[in-house]
Order: structure tokens, then sequence, then C-alpha cells
């Protein structure tokens, strides 16, 4: 393979919330020899493709935006996907980022060469090479649609669809149609197909706690007022900040406000659902916090309506015509809806991502996957994750873990530059002492203690979630210690060490 001249200073894997937030800050913070590669046609990543009937965020769009690109013009409370798709292809207008983005540049393997310290970035379609001197990962962790594992699911003849992939074109009007699964996007997606289709079933696994979700048209007077005067909105996102952040105390731990967030799910459910076996059906037997909270006003009234029948029958397998439940009985439909999330990479890489020595991030990552402060990983020099490992928060916006990472990350990548180095790498030392202190703060939390989810592998380990405040995990990515790291000059054969100290070469 042919390798392009010029190696990039960094190259940017993903262009949807983290990839463009990071483009942003590169630039503002006067690094500019980068590159956006998008395997798609448009920026957005989940946003672009999560466009579903009733696709939209559970966080307040005020919450759900980044600090340094505030947007006055939220329509409501929370924002669908494409008022939301619609805030990224702003950001790109606003901060100058098209002519950054290369679309069409599916990445299917990068490899780090230690003697140039270059990333080598292959691409599906070309034999050229991209190389850089830094990677940022920012393809996230819900890139890739998962289709559950049922078996026969390849022989079912009717018309199948994943709510990440939502076929437009597909008429539901008098259609007899499943959905599997009710987890974040079915308690969305089902109220719309209820209005629609002729008769909708709905294949539960396990009921979740499903919180009201109180969403209000922004007035006028109060855009105006975030146009005019920009430290009102930062003051009513801090607002939201810190009442999403007092909701850890009931849901990341299980504390006596714990007991308040099901009772006011489980009145919610009273409020709504008349029937007291359709409510048993319906009431989780796990505490609060556990899996994903749900936040939806029009779910249990959808599953009320005379069109729609909740099934509580494991399904043991699919057929050319349906669906077969674990009591024997075959339930037949024209279409499938796989409500069912996405390959969430606790275990491996969403790409083969080979560091030095030939090593593998997804086979050292297939017990479990670590970074450091959910950024870096020895052995990986010059590589940064966004959304890395246990990063996940349970209660507060995602953009604000994001915006940190970003930061951080950028800090790091200027080190690199600034100082001419040829790696940057994280000490293993102080990563694996990071990861320990993880794992056992999250022993305590509501995450492990006992449901199934998909924050944990399948021997029950958690490389999903961040066990603590939004704010304590903004605090550990407010400066970078270059102690941290080891540092190789471009023309040294050795690191060396901040602290004066040389620590021993990472094998």
């Amino acid at each position: 393979m042919s390798a392009a001249a010029q190696p990039l200073d960094v190259a940017i894997i993903g262009a949807g919330f983290a990839g463009i937030g990071a483009a942003i800050r590169l630039r503002q913070k006067g690094i500019g020899n980068f590159a956006i590669l998008e395997r798609g046609s448009r920026v957005g990543g989940t946003w672009r493709d999560n466009t579903y009937p009733g696709a939209a965020c559970d966080i307040p769009s005020r919450l759900y935006s980044y600090s340094f690109a505030p947007n006055p013009e939220w329509s409501q409370t929370y924002s669908g996907s494409a008022e939301i798709l619609g805030y990224i292809d702003s950001m790109v207008a606003q901060f100058g980022i098209r002519p950054y983005i290369r679309f069409g540049q599916d990445v299917t393997g990068m490899e780090f060469d230690e003697t140039s310290g270059l990333w080598s970035i292959t691409v599906a379609g070309t034999a050229t090479r991209i190389t850089a001197r830094s990677v940022v990962l920012a393809s996230g962790p819900l890139s890739n649609a998962g289709f559950p594992d049922i078996p026969g699911i390849e022989t079912y003849e009717g018309h199948k669809i994943h709510s990440a992939r939502w076929d437009h074109d597909y008429d539901f009007t008098g259609k007899k149609v499943a959905v599997v699964g009710t987890g974040a996007s079915a308690v969305q997606i089902i109220p719309e197909l209820v209005r629609k289709a002729e008769s909708v079933k709905v294949f539960q696994r396990t009921p979740g706690w499903v919180l009201p979700r109180l969403n209000r048209n922004t007035h006028g007077l109060t855009k105006k007022l975030y146009r005019q005067f920009p430290i009102s909105q930062s003051l009513a996102r801090d607002a939201w900040f810190w009442g999403h952040e007092s909701v850890a105390l009931g849901v990341v731990w299980n504390t006596p406000l714990t007991r308040v967030v099901e009772r006011v799910a489980l009145l919610h459910l009273r409020s709504q659902v008349d029937d007291p076996w359709l409510r048993r059906q319906l009431t989780p037997d796990f505490r609060a916090g556990c899996k994903r909270l749900l936040m939806s006003s029009d779910y249990y009234p959808a599953l009320q309506r005379a069109n729609c029948t909740l099934v509580t029958w494991p399904i043991a397998r699919m057929s050319p015509h349906g669906i077969r439940t674990a009591e024997g009985i075959e339930h037949r439909f024209d279409a499938i809806v796989f409500a069912t999330g996405f390959e969430v990479s606790k275990q491996g890489t969403p790409i083969p991502v080979t560091g030095r020595d030939g090593r593998r991030l997804d086979e050292e990552w297939r017990g479990g996957a670590y970074a450091f402060k959910s950024v870096a990983v020895a052995g990986y020099p010059n590589l940064f994750l966004t959304f890395g490992p246990n990063s996940g928060p349970g209660h507060n916006s995602a953009l604000v873990y994001m915006e940190a990472q970003i930061e951080y990350l950028t800090d790091a990548i200027g080190l690199l530059l600034n100082q001419d180095l040829r790696m940057l790498e994280v000490r293993r030392d102080r990563q694996d002492r990071y990861n320990a202190g993880i794992q056992r703060r999250l022993a305590s939390t509501t995450w492990n203690s006992g449901c199934r989810s998909w924050y944990l592998t399948e021997d029950g380990f958690n490389a999903t979630m961040y066990p603590g405040f939004g704010t304590q995990y903004v605090r550990q990515l407010a400066a970078l210690d270059p102690a941290d790291y080891l540092r190789t000059p471009r023309d040294a054969a050795r690191p060396v060490s901040a602290d004066s100290r040389q620590p021993a070469r990472l094998g």
C-alpha cells in the first residue's frame, strides 16, 4: 500500500458530536492540520442515523449542547432528532469545519509505527493510507446498529427494520407490526406506530423505570432573551446541569433518594395504567438506575390502545412469518421493528487498532474495555478516545462529559505538537491504578447491583459507566498532568518523564 506524502497532525474518525466538537476546539487552539474522516455522506453520527418516528433526546436541549456553542433557538425543552442534527450542521457552518471533513471515508483499520511516530489509517476502497501524528477516535459507542441474536432471525420473510436504520419508504398503515425491545428508542417509536398500524405487538423482556417527560415549547421571549443576553442561557444551562447532577444521589447509588425516584415512576405508572395486571407486567424488579431510566408520557397510553398488545413471554425463535414465543404461539407480522440498540464496544473496538509491538486493542479489551480517564490507553501512543470506557453518565448530559474529554485530549495533542514529540503515551501504572479505583467504586453503584443491562459484559464487568458525579468526572480532566505520560522526543530512543524519574519502557 502507498502512503500519503504529507502526514496530518490529527486525524479525527467520525463527524458526530464528538468529532465536530474536537475539530472546533483544535482550531480554536491553533491546530489546523487535521481532517475528519467520516464514512457517511453527512455529519451527525447517531443523530444522522436515528431518524425513526418520535426520535428525540431525553436530556434537555440547553444541556445537550456544547457550552462553547450555545444555541438560543431550541424550540422545545427536549428537541427531536432533526433539530439536534440541525444544531450539529450549524456548528459546522459557524466554526468553519466543512473544509476539514472528508466524506465517504470508511476507516477499516489503523496501525501505529513506532519508528516514525505516525498512525497509518486504512480506508475502504483505496490503497492509499492516511498518516497522522495523532488520532482522535470519535466514532462513538453508538455507531454500529446491532440486531439481537435470536435463532431463525435470518429466516424471517417479512419487512425487517432496525430503529437506527429506519426505512422511511415503508408504509405501516394497515400493517401488523411487532416491536422487539422496550428501551429508550422503543418508548418513542411505539406511540407513533400505534397511530398508523392495524396492530402492534410489543415484545418485552424486562420492564424499565419510566418517568414522565414534560416537554414544553420555548417561548419567543425566552429565545430573544438568550440571543441578546447569552449569560442568561448559560445560567439556564447551569441550572439544568445542577438539577440533573442531584439525580445522581438517587440513580448512581442505592440511597433513600432511589426510593423517591421509584415512587415517582410508580405514581406515573399508576396514573396512566388502570389495569392492575398490566401495571404488574410493567413494574421493574430491580432498583431504579440499574438500567437506563426511560422518559415518556406517551408510552403507557400507547400500550393501552385497542390495537396494541404487550407480550411478556420470552422469544424462542423467529420463523418465516413472525415470532414464536416460549409457550409455543407463533405471532405473524408484516413487519418487525428491532428497537434493540447498538453493538457497544465493551469488549472490543469499532475498527481494528494496532499499537506498539503489534498489540491489538480488541484483544487487550477482550476481558472488558479500559482506558486512563476514558481517553488514553497504554501501548497506543498519540491515540485519544472520546466517550471511551467508563465515561457514561447515568444521570446527566453525555455532552458535559464529552466536552471535558475534548478539552483534555486537545491539550494532549497540543503538548505532542508543541514539544515535537514522536510519542506521547500514558503510563501503564497510572492507567492500572486509575482503573482499579474505577472498578472498586463501581461495585457499590446501582449498575452493578444485579440486573442485566447493556452497561455490562456477559460476565458482569462494567466498562461503560462512570461511578460518580459529573463534576467529579469533569474535574479529573480539567488539567493534563505530563507526569501521567511517557514523552519520547522525535530524535530520542527512550521516553522522558516529567517528574525526572525514568520509567521503564512499557511492554
